[in-house]
């Protein structure tokens, strides 16, 4: 007999027959989560980068991303994993289009389990590991159903383990100072809406700002500016959500203005702003 989750899939998949309008629908979790559930046809995703780890599985269909100059192909039973800042597209590879899961999780989540190690790197961005494929069903077989944090903390352990144990290469020996690129990213989050240079956060951590620069790329696997860009973009997206003007919603976040803030929202998740606005609306 199937699992809850295995019928209202299958009810997903039979659904998506025919269909013509690609959605997302995503998930209200703690902060440092973020699950996501979307179905596309033809083109999905332009390149882009995130700062986060991007661990999915495709439930139906066969996606294809370009990946570290090859193009790579996900189908069921997979995990793709995407370090963070690295650039991917997305596709589907047949006119039936692609169904798929997949979990945003901030390095910092994963580093509270690591403590400090390099962060578990694949370089073909896919792995049939059947443990880290375990751990990431778990996590993201329903989500519908609200992630606590002591849920998500126990999931996430099997993640960061079962990443640490697949991983193909560990990308560095640099050791670096956790605690300094610790100290950096919570002054970011304080008040991410002003201007903070790398000075500052040197001034901040008492670590030089080019050290600081490794260290923060090495533990959290992107630099201090890009992450400060992925908290304002945080922000953009729950304001646009919530029904505010995109030029209302750069000036809140931070940025200099609604071109800047569109450049930067295509940049990371591969959409323009108003077309992620409607797909995620077709979800609904």
């Amino acid at each position: 007999m199937k699992d809850r989750s295995s019928q209202e899939r299958d009810g997903k998949l039979a659904s998506t027959k025919g269909h013509t309008r690609d959605w997302i629908r995503r998930t209200h979790d703690p902060v440092g989560l973020e699950r996501v559930e979307a179905f596309f046809q033809g083109h999905g995703y332009a390149p882009h980068r995130h700062d986060t780890y991007a661990i999915g599985v495709t439930l139906a269909g066969v996606q294809s991303f370009k990946f570290r100059n090859a193009r790579r192909y996900s189908l069921p039973g997979r995990v793709m994993v995407i370090h963070p800042d690295e650039l991917h597209d997305g596709e589907a590879e047949t006119s039936d289009g692609f169904l798929y899961r997949i979990a945003y999780i901030d390095p910092a989540l994963l580093q509270a389990v690591l403590g400090g190690a390099g962060l578990p790197f694949f370089k073909h961005g896919i792995t049939e590991d059947a443990r880290l494929h375990r751990a990431v069903h778990a996590l993201l077989s329903d989500i519908d159903s609200h992630c606590d944090l002591l849920e998500r903390d126990d999931l996430l352990v099997d993640v960061a383990v079962g990443l640490q144990n697949a991983a193909e290469v560990q990308r560095s020996g640099y050791r670096g100072n956790f605690r300094t690129a610790q100290i950096a990213r919570e002054y970011m989050n304080d008040d991410f809406g002003r201007a903070i240079t790398l000075d500052d956060l040197a001034a901040v951590t008492g670590r030089d700002r080019w050290s600081l620069s490794r260290d923060f790329r090495h533990f959290f696997g992107t630099s201090p500016y890009r992450y400060l860009t992925m908290r304002r973009l945080d922000l953009a997206r729950r304001l646009m959500l919530d029904g505010n003007p995109l030029s209302a919603c750069a000036a809140m976040a931070g940025f200099a203005d609604q071109s800047h803030m569109t450049r930067q929202f295509a940049k990371t998740y591969g959409l323009p702003p108003a077309r992620w606005i409607k797909i995620v609306r077709n979800a609904a």
